[in-house]
């Protein structure tokens, strides 16, 4: 294709492109805000576009954490995100649930970097001194540890919202069996069930992400800008410690010092560990979650219960509603038969055989009342 072919396909691009919302952090937690279109940001970080697909909020893609050369492709929920070596890129950062992430970010990096100048003056000072020991963590596994701690503590959030409104949602339920409380318990259910879709979509990308040494080496973006940097000679590329305030455990100083010389680009320990602590807590809300759901199938069952006890209530109210007209019936087959118009000898002087005929089929239609509440107490139809 000429050099005139490329720049009209060029010029297409531009107007057919749509410009999006970028936030770009540098490591040292300075941002700026960008308007470009997803060509710019291919070109920028040399990304292909079906990775960047993934991050496109019109498109439903489950949470990944992708490594793909020299970037890592970060979609969780409400937070995309590609990760750089040396920056970060939010898409859509007005978001209400993305600005307490970049003020998270903005904060964390910034504490790291001036932790950073503060060793590099004091090596300046005392040049003998070994500081490996306070070598920070990676750039982009800083990233993505607050990735990670906001998109755990809001679906963790989001739980503790949900629990508030079903607990007391379901006792009111079982004192009281309404068309208003099952409306809403259903409501509260089918909103645990979407919120559980998306805490366990979470979880397993975090569980497949551990059970692959490979997909974990690719994260190691600094391992490989250094390794791409080092002589032929076989430097090894430096090591960097977990010093993470959210983890709140340190490799011991002999781990330490043995990963400094025989850390390889299999080794993935620092990020499994960090992989390993968010997982942990997503697996707890999962549990939450889990917990939430064995509560509603047990109301469930005992409200079903209740209804069960209502509906044989109603049925032994129905046998004794019908054994009383089986019963009333046999007056009334005794009034027909004394209602005819047929001559007798005891219509004539014979007043009294009116009373002892009432009272002899009133006798009667007892003893067949009870005998019929009797037959049915014997064979347990009622209690």
């Amino acid at each position: 294709m000429d050099r005139d072919g490329l720049e009209i396909q060029a010029s297409f691009k531009k107007k057919t492109a749509v410009s999006s919302s970028w936030l770009l952090m540098d490591h040292g937690g300075r941002s700026s805000v960008l308007d470009v279109d997803k060509y710019a940001i291919m070109q920028r970080v040399q990304i292909h576009a079906r990775d960047l697909r993934i991050l496109d909020p019109l498109l439903s893609y489950p949470p990944t954490i992708l490594g793909r050369g020299k970037i890592i492709v970060l979609n969780l929920e409400h937070i995309k995100a590609i990760i750089t070596a040396e920056e970060v890129l939010l898409r859509d950062p007005s978001g209400d649930n993305v600005i307490p992430l970049v003020e998270e970010l903005q904060r964390r990096l910034s504490l790291a970097n001036a932790i950073c100048h503060g060793q590099a003056e004091e090596e300046e000072e005392h040049p003998g001194a070994e500081n490996s020991e306070e070598n920070e963590f990676p750039f982009e596994f800083q990233a993505l540890e607050v990735a990670l701690e906001a998109i755990c503590s809001f679906l963790d959030a989001r739980t503790i919202e949900l629990e508030s409104d079903v607990y007391p949602a379901l006792d009111e339920l079982t004192s009281k069996i309404s068309s208003r409380n099952l409306d809403r318990v259903r409501k509260l259910k089918s909103s645990m069930t979407r919120l559980t879709n998306r805490v366990q979509k979470v979880r397993d990308e975090l569980e497949q992400l551990l059970d692959d040494d490979d997909d974990m080496a690719d994260l190691y973006l600094s391992r490989k800008l250094a390794g791409a940097s080092s002589p032929a000679s076989g430097s090894v590329a430096p090591n960097w410690f977990l010093n993470s305030p959210t983890i709140g455990s340190k490799i011991s100083k002999t781990s330490r010092a043995s990963a400094a010389t025989t850390q390889g680009e299999n080794d993935v320990e620092e990020l499994e560990m960090l992989l390993e602590a968010y997982f942990m807590q997503i697996d707890g809300t999962m549990n939450k979650l889990t917990t939430l759901r064995e509560y509603i199938d047990d109301t469930e069952d005992y409200i079903n219960i209740q209804l069960d006890n209502h509906r044989n209530q109603l049925i032994q109210l129905e046998l004794f509603l019908s054994s009383g007209t089986v019963s009333l019936s046999v007056y009334s087959l005794v009034a027909a038969i004394f209602g005819m118009n047929i001559p007798t000898i005891w219509k004539d002087g014979h007043g009294y055989v009116f009373k002892w005929v009432v009272i002899l089929t009133g006798v009667v239609c007892a003893t067949l009342f009870l005998f019929i509440i009797s037959y049915a107490r014997h064979k347990g139809l009622v209690g």
